[in-house]
């Protein structure tokens, strides 16, 4: 009997591992090609996509080494963000978590130092999760 109870618990979570999962996925917020020609860009977010509660920024191409992330919500907030490190091509940045609950957010703002060579741009792609 506590055999059978116990396969039937474990039956039932292994069945709801992918239900939660699935509702935590990756959003692309939005992404931008930056370059070492410019040290600023924003990348708008509109509030149809939703509220989140956590960012990660991921390049592609060539590494960008990022000063600050301001992150302006719907309702006019701003949180800043000290980065402070680089993210090589193919890399992310740490789960960047939100503050408060979960947030309807208009734009991103980034200052950066890009590392590209002879006109390259690297992708900076932003993704959020609810």
């Amino acid at each position: 009997m506590k055999t059978k109870s116990f396969l039937l618990v474990a039956l039932m979570m292994i069945l709801t591992i992918p239900t939660y999962s699935q509702g935590h996925k990756w959003v692309l917020l939005g992404e931008k090609r930056v370059n070492d020609r410019l040290d600023h860009d924003i990348i708008p977010v509109t509030a149809i996509r939703g509220d989140f509660k956590s960012l990660v920024i991921r390049v592609k191409g060539a590494s960008v080494d990022f000063k600050k992330v301001v992150i302006e919500y719907g309702n006019g907030e701003r949180d800043e963000i000290e980065l402070r490190n680089t993210i090589p091509a193919g890399g992310s940045s740490r789960i960047i978590d939100l503050k408060g609950s979960e947030r309807v957010i208009r734009e991103i703002s980034f200052w950066y130092d890009a590392n590209t060579i002879r006109g390259r741009k690297a992708l900076v792609r932003v993704f959020g999760r609810k």
